[in-house]
């Protein structure tokens, strides 16, 4: 089967209501671009976490609406103007064939094994590992948060492969994918534990593991608490984002066993010193490496021997 997408050039102020418009009126899916894309006048549209923009539109939008090929696109332009109120015969558009490909096979192109530190690989199903006897973790892009190709992951990754955790219990606090307490069991890690808020997460958590022939058990906060696992590790990780990380400090601290260590990533560089500062009543932080503007944060609780 084909496609057709309708190319509509619109100010700022109609690009949200006319997408909205089109896919009421039946566009399959649809799409805001900056139209000065390419030229001096492009613009960059983007927010830090926790700092994203209201609106994703520019001062000089463009509305892609995919269609099917045999669609009434007159009539459906039409439709949608008049539910945002805009008069037709002011938007001008043009359309745009999308030839028939095998959807499967090009996203999968997309994604390629990923080598992490020195003897890591994520490697998609779909590839075979390019390095058999290295660590390696059979994960696809999904739902979850984690697949190794962010910096914040990486981070954590490296960290864990350079203090590998043999024999020792681990926390992975907001697991997502469970990428990171897979790594901790493959280097050695007697006991790990994940937890998650996103019930989501905790299904994708388990499905990996199994795959992986990880042995970990993974809980919402509620369900480990009323659990009977550790209540203190010897490593605790948590990749999540600054804010929350400020606000679990006392959690996250108390988790920690004796002469255990606390790793921290998903927090932007300019941040190290706020999050540095909100655990600072529990245990000193560092930043452990930086990378593309992330850092890794870690220490080591006092164990209280002389």
């Amino acid at each position: 089967m084909s496609w057709t997408e309708i190319v509509i050039e619109v100010a700022r102020a109609h690009a949200e209501n006319l997408s909205e418009a089109l896919m009421e009126v039946g566009a399959l899916s649809v799409s805001v671009e900056d139209a000065d894309e390419g030229t001096d006048a492009e613009r960059p549209l983007f927010g830090e976490p926790g700092m994203e923009p209201e609106e994703a539109a520019w001062e000089h939008s463009r509305v892609v609406a995919l269609t099917p090929e045999d669609a009434d696109h007159p009539a459906l332009v039409d439709a949608a103007a008049k539910l945002c109120e805009i008069d037709a015969a002011t938007l001008t558009y043009t359309l745009r064939p999308v030839a028939e490909q095998d959807w499967v096979r090009l996203t999968q192109s997309q994604f390629e094994p990923i080598h992490i530190g020195k003897n890591i690989w994520v490697v998609p199903s779909w590839h075979d590992a390019p390095d058999p006897t290295a660590l390696v973790l059979e994960l696809d892009p999904g739902l979850a948060f984690g697949t190794g190709s962010h910096a914040t992951t990486r981070l954590c990754m490296e960290w864990l492969e350079v203090h590998a955790p043999r024999d020792l219990s681990v926390l992975d606090y907001g697991c997502g994918s469970g990428i990171l307490a897979m790594v901790a069991k493959k280097l050695g890690a007697a006991a790990v534990v994940g937890i998650d808020i996103d019930p989501q997460a905790i299904e994708s958590a388990n499905y990996n593991s199994s795959r992986n022939q990880c042995d970990i058990d993974y809980f919402l906060p509620n369900d480990y608490v009323e659990s009977t696992g550790p209540e203190h590790f010897d490593i605790v990780v948590a990749n999540i984002l600054s804010s929350p990380l400020k606000l679990m400090a006392p959690m996250l601290s108390n988790r920690i066993a004796a002469g255990g260590a606390l790793v921290l990533s998903g927090v932007l560089a300019r941040q190290a010193d706020e999050v540095i500062a909100a655990y600072a009543p529990f245990i000193a932080l560092t930043v452990w490496a930086e990378r593309d503007g992330w850092v890794a944060l870690a220490g080591r609780l006092d164990s209280g021997k002389p």
